[in-house]
């Protein structure tokens, strides 16, 4: 499946989580890879028509592959799904990690997907090369007064009662907590979005046990560099939530953004400070991989082992062998799709292109043996 906007062109796929659920997986753009734990308010197709979050992918696509997905029971992904715990939620992302074939790579938690990144970077710290969070938390309900539970129960009521009529009354609510400087426009967009992602059954279900999920234990865990972005003024997730991650992840840089929308929005001026913040914490990244890529298009015949991951090695080395992708998935229980996101990587890494570049990286891999 494909889909597109401004010449943007994404690569939709599915990958298959530890319990069976199909999570909706999308590809676009260039560069290190980047993957997007996002927030629950997402739709794979209509988000690329969004004059919200639009400027959000084109622009990170200028200088990262960007994969980003929609949970579980939302967007394209399996719907009618039950359970959204922290360990289901955290076995989806490492099925899309997976079955797109990443090695080393950044993440960018969104809101409320701060907990799963946060779980998965401290259980996999050799993967995630970086982290940021925008918006986000490690538990929604660190430190809740008894009138944010309150409030919570109230726009929990809301969802029951008003998710699922066709006049946006009662989802308007949750749109003005996103963007209350939001136009018109954007607004009616959001308001849309909301029933398009997630009946209110599940929204219910998937509220409640989002709320449970708590990874703030592993703060302390966590060895690598870390950006946390949050707006001052943010009425969805408060920004002494951001102030909770940056003071206790050693290391971690917090930007205070000048903007009270939950989602900032293009025209308004902290989205060129985001989008500045972004990419400068993701160069180091961008600086490896030229380096890399420089290195394998040098004269002469370069080591492979330091341009390419031990597994791309190792699915060039059977493909070396004479075995084709069914029987390379089968060698080391990847499936097809991943293996040809191994090759395709390693492909890239080395400069090659078309129906040439598997022959060229086989004779490759063999002038160095």
């Amino acid at each position: 499946m494909e889909g597109a906007v401004a010449g943007v062109v994404q690569d939709i796929r599915f990958a298959r989580s530890a319990d069976g659920v199909q999570i909706a997986y999308a590809v676009h753009g260039s560069g290190p890879p980047l993957l997007l734990d996002s927030c629950w308010l997402s739709h794979l197709q209509h988000d690329w028509q969004s004059p919200v979050w639009r400027h959000y992918l084109v622009e990170l696509g200028r200088v990262a592959t960007v994969i980003r997905f929609d949970e579980r029971g939302h967007g394209l992904s399996d719907r009618g799904v039950t359970d959204h715990s922290l360990e289901a939620r955290v076995a989806d992302l490492e099925a899309v990690v997976d079955d797109a074939g990443l090695e080393r790579f950044a993440v960018l938690a969104m809101a409320q997907g701060g907990p799963v990144a946060l779980e998965y970077a401290a259980r996999h710290p050799e993967r995630v090369t970086r982290l940021a969070c925008y918006g986000s938390y490690a538990g929604a309900q660190v430190e809740a007064t008894a009138e944010e539970l309150e409030l919570d129960a109230a726009f929990t009521a809301l969802i029951k009662v008003g998710w699922d009529r066709p006049t946006p009354e009662f989802r308007r609510v949750f749109t003005y907590l996103m963007i209350p400087g939001g136009t018109e426009e954007q607004m009616r967009w959001i308001d849309d979005l909301q029933r398009t992602a997630v009946d209110a059954d599940t929204a219910v279900v998937a509220r409640e046990q989002r709320k449970l999920a708590d990874s703030s234990a592993r703060l302390p865990e966590l060895d690598l560099p870390v950006l946390v972005l949050h707006s001052l003024g943010d009425q969805m997730n408060d920004f002494a939530q951001s102030r909770h991650l940056a003071t206790h992840i050693r290391g971690a840089r917090l930007v205070a953004l000048e903007s009270d929308n939950h989602i900032v929005l293009a025209d308004e001026p902290a989205w060129p400070v985001l989008l500045h913040e972004l990419v400068a914490f993701l160069e180091p990244d961008r600086e490896a991989l030229a380096v890399s890529i420089a290195a394998a298009q040098a004269a002469g015949s370069p080591d492979l082992a330091t341009v390419l991951s031990p597994r791309e090695l190792d699915v060039l080395r059977l493909a070396a062998s004479g075995c084709d992708n069914d029987a390379i998935g089968a060698e080391l229980v990847l499936s097809v799709r991943t293996v040809e996101r191994h090759l395709q990587n390693a492909y890239a890494k080395l400069g090659l292109h078309g129906r040439s570049a598997r022959a060229g990286a086989v004779a490759r891999l063999l002038a160095r043996t």
